[in-house]
């Protein structure tokens, strides 16, 4: 009998209730004819079987309750390496605490045995789940800001969505979180994010405004950034996205990259990136207004430091398989089932999209980085941003300042010292 077949004690005492009423009634050769069909079923000894059916088959409570097989230091380790993610879900946590126990070790942020490696090898999600509820109580985290109350250009643009089990790296979904606060008036920051649908690898460039110049300037520093090919951008129907200067763009300066769009009124034709908008850019932005100059590139800075934290630390779960379940009378319903837990970085390194210098640079970085140390930067980051001052009224915030790509156009006719 394997593991999947065995019943569960519930199931074993419910299936005895039910045999016993006719063990009762039988005569000899019958009893051991039951006896035998009991014992091929429930997996008992028959002499166990005998006594079970003598008594009240309930289950009666622990006279003893069981010790921790998980002592404190276990508990410790657990909540650095929480801690060092942004207290992730046990079930990403789980899977990757042993590599990432020794990679704080060797920063210094703890200390690990080899038995308790061990234990880190075989804990349960559950359990994980269980002391991770402990540790919140005693360290809860930060309070989440709340939120407040078919052009000509697409006509040739192939519309549609990128499969949900993409297996090849490049295929990236595009869009647009706007940080204009309460009101949309006038001119405010803006995040322009990429995501790989098939690792989970995640870019973003803060853009002052929606004016092709920063669009392509943030297309370009983000394309500049990504270690691996790009095969296809797929963004939302917005004029952004698709107008006759990013059309140029695309042709001339992004040549190989094959633009796609989604299906009008399919708001769930772009999941993976839509997600990302959620958390963590307004996990960590908010929904304040962001206005300048200053803001823009404070918020690029955030963004160097959360490429490294999210794309090298931080695990990540992929639906591997989609159950529809349709019963009578009940609505139909989607079961999904995800993979293992694994960093968009580990996710590529099984496959063949990055060189052997990209893999041995990102290795390289990812060892001499201390998670700890990248999110304590990211939280002072944060906080300087929030302190920086909104645009005051009248004020005129130059937009070339912020572009980090392309030259700035009021230099093409400066005299040359």
């Amino acid at each position: 009998m394997t593991t999947e077949d065995r019943m569960t004690i519930d199931e074993r005492y419910k299936y005895l209730r039910k045999m016993k009423t006719r063990y009762l009634k039988a005569g000899r050769k019958e009893r051991g004819r039951l006896l035998d069909e009991m014992e091929a079923i429930a997996g008992l000894h028959r002499k166990s079987l005998v006594r079970l059916l003598k008594g009240p088959l309930t289950r009666q409570p622990r006279t003893r309750q069981r010790g921790k097989t998980y002592k404190e230091d276990v508990t410790a380790v657990l909540r650095v390496a929480a801690a060092s993610l942004d207290a992730p879900c046990a079930e990403r946590l789980t899977p990757n605490l042993v590599w990432l126990a020794e990679h704080l070790a060797d920063h210094g942020e703890l200390t690990v045995s080899e038995s308790v490696l061990e234990q880190l090898a075989q804990i349960s999600v559950s359990t994980v789940e269980r002391r991770l509820a402990i540790i919140r109580q005693d360290q809860p985290r930060r309070k989440r800001r709340p939120p407040p109350t078919p052009r000509r250009a697409l006509r040739d643009i192939p519309m549609g969505r990128i499969p949900w089990d993409e297996s090849e790296p490049g295929h990236f979904e595009a869009d647009l979180v706007h940080h204009s606060g309460p009101s949309a008036t006038g001119q405010y920051v803006h995040t322009l994010q990429l995501v790989d649908v098939a690792s989970g690898w995640a870019e973003r460039q803060a853009i002052l405004g929606r004016s092709y110049l920063v669009m392509e300037d943030a297309f370009l520093a983000i394309l500049e950034r990504i270690p691996f090919i790009v095969q296809e951008v797929h963004p939302d129907n917005g004029s952004e996205f698709f107008n006759d200067h990013m059309r140029r763009f695309w042709k001339e300066k992004a040549k190989g990259v094959r633009l796609s769009r989604s299906r009008p009124y399919h708001k769930n034709d772009n999941p993976f990136v839509e997600q990302r908008n959620s958390d963590p850019v307004r996990t960590y932005l908010g929904y304040d207004r962001l206005d300048t100059v200053e803001q823009t590139r404070a918020v690029n800075d955030l963004y160097d430091q959360m490429r490294l934290y999210h794309n090298l630390f931080q695990p990540v779960m992929r639906v591997v398989e989609k159950t529809v379940i349709s019963e009578p009378g009940q609505p139909t319903r989607i079961r999904r089932r995800y993979d293992e837990p694994r960093t968009p970085f580990d996710r590529l390194l099984a496959t063949e999209s990055l060189s052997p210098e990209q893999r041995a640079s990102l290795t390289a970085l990812r060892k001499q980085t201390n998670p700890i140390q990248l999110l304590e930067q990211i939280q002072k980051q944060l906080a300087h941003i929030f302190s920086l001052p909104p645009a005051q009224p009248g004020e005129d915030q130059i937009v070339f300042d912020t572009l980090t790509q392309i030259r700035d156009p009021r230099l093409e006719h400066a005299p040359v010292e």
